[in-house]
């Protein structure tokens, strides 16, 4: 590859140590080339993770801990399946089965409130991480430019953290690690995010935010596919099967896709108060804000619906299904979804750049979305799973990509960026901690999981309503 460029492949920074942007075709292909080498691994180990690996890791900790002594030995699959039975009043349970069932009762509760909160601490520890880094990141003087420092650190030491949940045995370990896993790939993924709004012209900023909302949703599904097939192989080995992907790619990034030094940037010292009260700047813009809460809703509503999909396989759908084929079963029902996701992705950012029109795209596609979720509840089965996939994958493609380009529209001051961005990452992290902690006193409350599409749905058509205020940006 070229390590030099002719000068007019790029314009040169109105502010000394800022990035220069890609006015060149190749330039701009070329960085957008390492970006989603660069995104993809750390959206497949948020897919992974939250998907296949965790569900799994805290099911085998509460199935130990629930079915003790001779009871160790106890088939789920049929304990679901003779609970449906009991349900429709086809049979009636023994002394023993009932035992069993009340332990099965309390066993799935417990799981379900702890995925919800290990999934909840996590996002809430580094709910500020992605905006303060962001603001740190817009004021670093480094020879590798202002992101590249933070996301190296973060990857590094992020792959150390993943290690460790690998051989973390109980609840409160999983819960410590997977936080400490979160806030440092934040690192990561924040400043990298950051680069668009760095190096990209302002009229491919759509075309750019369609490869990162590709990059969100292909990788949390591959993340979630490759989990699937290698969890019965290597079972929790595969943390550090990421942790070495997830490092090689970030260092390709800072490598083959350089920025400019940023030694000559001009920072003012930094006062604490104005430091954190800076984070609430963006939000004083009503246009901002209204894109924010939109996005806290949106993603409160959809993580209402995806935190126990994995546990909805074994104990919602009928006929319910044994952890091995769920766990080889759900990344299918998230791969279903990748066509409509692809179309959506690569047609949806460009139709809004030529339309120069954003909230149309983030309403019809949340109401779309809203709607799908209505499926699942009528017909608790595989092929309504299946069909919701399909619909949801092709309208949360849409709402991701527009989502982004719409935030970028929305900022004022693009030295800013990073930390604009970061607040926007801030949103999304608050609903996604929000809905699982929904879901898990919706499940334990209600005693099963079809509350769970009841109460999703019209959280998500709250978020398309919310975004019609906007009025700086068409």
């Amino acid at each position: 590859m070229p390590t030099v460029q002719p000068e007019s492949s790029v314009t040169e920074p109105n502010v000394k140590g800022t990035s220069a942007i890609y006015t060149h075709e190749w330039r701009f292909r070329s960085y957008l080339l390492w970006y989603v080498c660069a995104a993809l691994p750390i959206f497949a180990l948020w897919g992974a993770m939250l998907g296949i690996v965790l569900p799994n890791h805290i099911q085998a900790i509460e199935y130990a801990s629930w079915f003790t002594g001779a009871d160790g030995g106890t088939d789920l699959v049929a304990l679901q399946n003779l609970k449906a039975q009991i349900d429709a009043g086809v049979v009636t349970a023994t002394a023993e089965q009932a035992r069993l069932l009340e332990i099965y009762g309390q066993f799935e509760a417990s799981r379900a409130q702890n995925l919800s909160v290990v999934t909840a601490v996590g996002v809430f520890v580094t709910m500020f991480v992605q905006p303060i880094v962001g603001v740190l990141s817009d004021r670093t003087r480094s020879r590798f430019g202002r992101r590249a420092p933070w996301m190296a650190l973060g990857a590094a030491v992020g792959a150390l953290a993943l290690v460790g949940l690998r051989y973390s045995m109980s609840i409160a370990l999983v819960i410590l690690m997977w936080a400490v896993v979160q806030v440092l790939f934040n690192m990561v993924q924040g400043p990298l995010t950051a680069t668009v709004a760095d190096r990209v012209p302002e009229k491919k900023i759509g075309t750019a935010s369609t490869f990162s909302g590709m990059s969100a949703m292909i990788g949390g599904v591959l993340g979630s596919v490759a989990a699937g097939s290698l969890y019965g192989l290597i079972q929790l080995n595969i943390y550090i099967v990421f942790a070495v992907v997830i490092v090689i790619f970030i260092a390709l990034f800072v490598l083959l896709a350089p920025d400019r030094s940023s030694r000559g940037l001009q920072v003012e010292p930094i006062n604490i108060g104005k430091f954190f009260g800076s984070f609430l700047i963006p939000l004083k813009d009503a246009d901002y804000r209204w894109v924010w809460i939109g996005k806290v809703v949106m993603m409160c509503g959809y993580s209402i619906s995806t935190a126990f999909s994995f546990f909805m396989l074994q104990s919602y759908v009928q006929p319910a299904l044994s952890a091995a084929e769920a766990t080889a079963l759900a990344p299918v029902i998230g791969l279903v979804g990748i066509p409509g996701t692809i179309i959506a992705i690569a047609v949806v950012g460009k139709w809004s750049d030529k339309m120069g029109r954003r909230k149309p795209f983030v309403f019809w596609s949340s109401v779309a979305l809203g709607l799908s979720l209505l499926i699942p509840f009528f017909s608790p089965t595989v092929p309504a799973l299946i069909i919701q996939g399909v619909i949801a994958g092709t309208a949360f493609g849409a709402y991701m990509v527009v989502d982004q380009a719409l935030f970028i529209d929305v900022i004022k001051d693009k030295r800013t960026a990073g930390r604009d961005l970061g607040m926007s990452a801030l949103g999304g992290n608050f609903g996604q901690a929000l809905g699982p902690i929904l879901a898990g006193q919706l499940v334990a409350l209600a005693g099963g999981y079809s509350i769970v599409w009841l109460v999703a749905a019209p959280v998500v058509l709250i978020a398309a309503v919310v975004i019609l205020p906007v009025k700086r940006v068409k």
